[in-house]
């Protein structure tokens, strides 16, 4: 189902969003509470409409964080007044969109406690890995960024992908 309202642009943090209320997500997806793809147009744009997960704000209702792509389409910024289109994204594909690096894979195999603790990572933190690797361009920044996964996944406290690992999560 479509649903059409307006909404203003807000900021939580250093991040646009409009909340959306639970009554109108449930006239969307009846009973949902955990990320909801959509594919959404602010003020009519992007004209084939952009894909994006809104997030549950706790309370029934979500938020509906609207990336850089989103805002430049629309023309809009932080206190603008937009008309938004939503709609439930049946298209959608959960799990990693993006296949295993031989390389990556590799070297899971000669590690057997990094691939237990790959196998335990939740769906959305492996796509999140998996994301991150297939951006990266050079034989270093691969060698680089395997080391840190591999010494991450074995369960060492250290830093990668912006965050602090612990026991291998």
């Amino acid at each position: 189902m479509k649903s059409s309202f307006t909404g203003i642009i807000k900021i939580r943090g250093i991040n646009p969003f409009i909340l959306v209320s639970a009554s109108r997500v449930n006239r969307i997806k009846p009973g949902w509470r955990k990320p909801l793809p959509v594919v959404l147009r602010i003020n009519g744009q992007p004209a084939q409409g952009s894909r994006i997960n809104m997030m549950p704000a706790g309370d029934g209702n979500f938020y509906l964080y609207l990336n850089g792509d989103v805002r430049k389409a629309s023309g809009t910024a932080v206190g603008d007044r937009v008309r938004v289109e939503i709609e439930f994204d049946a298209a959608y594909k959960n799990g990693p969109q993006h296949s295993m690096p031989g390389w990556f894979k590799r070297a899971l195999a000669e590690n057997p406690r990094a691939l237990k603790n790959w196998a335990a990572l939740s769906p959305s933190r492996k796509k999140e890995i998996l994301r991150y690797f297939a951006r990266l361009k050079s034989p270093a920044a691969r060698a680089r960024n395997l080391s840190q996964a591999l010494l991450a996944l074995s369960g060492e406290t250290c830093r990668f992908m912006g965050r602090e690992w612990k026991n291998g999560s």
